[in-house]
């Protein structure tokens, strides 16, 4: 059986990719696939503290997640590339092997200044689309 390793990149690693790699781990067991699933950064800058706090009002824990630069991952055999900010997607290195890539660029939550109130709608639809997208690129590709 193939082993699928799915890869999602961002710029930091710290949100938008973490919170991606929530939900296809998420809807991978709900699913019953089989796959691993990594998330990078052109650079490592932490996982946001938001996105944890976002994902746990989903009942989904990513607090134990770490942040990755791209670089850990050149020579696994990346099977899937997903690239999730519009940065990503042109920084990012050409793996020769046969790679499935998709890109989709979701707005930056962390990015928005605001009450309270803003910053976490910004959080929530956010998650709420990357959440979407995750179910949804796993039953097509899988």
């Amino acid at each position: 059986m193939k082993i699928f390793n799915i890869l999602v990149i961002c710029t930091g690693n710290s949100c938008r990719s973490q919170i991606t790699e929530g939900y296809l781990k998420f809807f991978k067991k709900k699913l019953n696939l089989s796959a691993n699933i990594y998330s990078a950064g052109v650079r490592a800058e932490g996982v946001n503290k938001k996105a944890i706090e976002i994902m746990s009002k989903d009942n989904i824990d990513i607090s134990n997640h770490s942040s990755n630069n791209i670089d850990e991952y050149l020579e696994k055999d990346i099977t899937h590339v997903i690239t999730v900010c519009d940065h990503a997607h042109e920084s990012c290195p050409i793996f020769l092997k046969k790679t499935h890539f998709t890109h989709h660029n979701f707005k930056d939550p962390s990015k928005v200044n605001g009450t309270e109130l803003e910053i976490e709608e910004a959080f929530l639809k956010c998650r709420d689309e990357i959440k979407k997208f995750s179910e949804q690129y796993l039953k097509k590709y899988f």
